[in-house]
């Protein structure tokens, strides 16, 4: 028990609170199915996990600076829209690399645009930030929907499929895109003068404008950042499905929000890590990996993340803290 303290307070209680929960579910499903432990399931895992990955990390710097972006998953959406056209313009599945770097970068400064004209209505306007990304989703499903009819939009190069399915030093290559995207983010927040922004903003951004923080700033480029996330979430989701379709991954939006909160985010603002969440992200990834091999509904996965929700909601309650004071319960 004292050396589980030591590394509690070494790595944060969250990490290692997730890390055993980690360990586990591995030994639950290894025990129910014997594919769970295979090369095959984890690969296919590592290919699933980094769009909600992804998506997770758009609704992370918001929920620390004490908002919220329900916008992600169309902004997304309208971001993957915007590279097809571009690319579909200059020849399609015919396209060469400069057309496919071309909308790439006109994806990513879309949903910067989309993040941005959030970040200065929430900072200028005052608008709460639900009410201002719950318009913007509507916006962009509408414009979206308009632009392609409610139909899918496909027909691109092959090279797309290297993103998507394609694989870097025996991993996934959507593995390594959010692993790139999460060291950014770890070291954005930690190590930043925007990072400690952030936090300030999301602990009191009454005290921290007083003290001279720039907390208009920091909000508009909380969003814009979001937004750019987003982006190449919708970048990964063209090429994973190899079509774009409004409403893609729509279902991920409150699994993301599970997975902030899992992975011990203060939905208040002001606190959180980085690393907690994506375990958190990999724990999901494995509880959905591990009912579909046990031949369960593919439907339960969803039940169970909303019990999982309510769970951690439960567990982190201050009635909850109460109790095991009164009881002394040591966690």
């Amino acid at each position: 028990m004292k050396g589980v303290e030591r590394i509690r307070r070494l790595l944060g209680k969250e990490t290692v609170d997730l890390l055993l929960l980690m360990v586990l579910l591995v030994l639950i499903f290894s025990f129910l199915s014997p594919r769970f432990l295979t090369a095959a399931n984890f690969a296919s895992m590592g290919y699933q996990a980094p769009l909600l990955g992804l998506l997770t990390i758009a609704m992370l710097a918001p929920m620390i600076s004490g908002g919220l972006n329900l916008a992600i998953v169309y902004t997304a959406n309208i971001s993957g829209l915007t590279m097809a056209s571009i690319v579909l313009a200059f020849g399609g599945p015919e396209a060469g690399t400069s057309a496919i770097l071309l909308g790439a970068a006109a994806a990513i400064l879309a949903g910067a645009i989309a993040g941005a004209v959030m970040g200065l209505i929430i900072a200028y306007v005052g608008a709460h930030p639900i009410l201002v990304s719950l318009a913007m989703m509507i916006f962009l499903r509408g414009l979206g929907e308009f632009l392609t009819r409610g139909g899918d939009v496909s027909g691109f190069p092959a090279e797309f499929a290297l993103l998507g399915h394609g694989s870097l030093l025996g991993l996934p290559a959507p593995l390594w895109l959010f692993a790139v995207v999460a060291l950014a983010w770890q070291i954005l927040l930690r190590k930043s003068r925007h990072g400690f922004s952030v936090y300030m903003v999301g602990s009191n951004i009454r005290a921290a404008d007083y003290s001279g923080l720039p907390t208009r700033r920091t909000l508009v480029l909380i969003y814009t950042l979001s937004g750019v996330v987003c982006a190449i979430a919708g970048i990964l989701m063209l090429a994973r499905f190899n079509s774009v379709r409004v409403g893609h991954g729509e279902a991920l939006l409150l699994v993301t929000v599970l997975a902030i909160f899992l992975g011990g985010i203060d939905p208040f603002g002001g606190h959180g890590k980085v690393l907690p969440v994506i375990l958190a992200i990999l724990i999901l990834q494995m509880l959905s990996s591990g009912l579909n091999l046990i031949g369960a509904n593919p439907h339960l996965s969803t039940a169970v993340w909303g019990l999982f929700l309510i769970l951690v909601m439960v567990l982190r309650s201050e009635q909850f803290t109460l109790f095991k004071k009164r009881k002394g319960i040591k966690t």
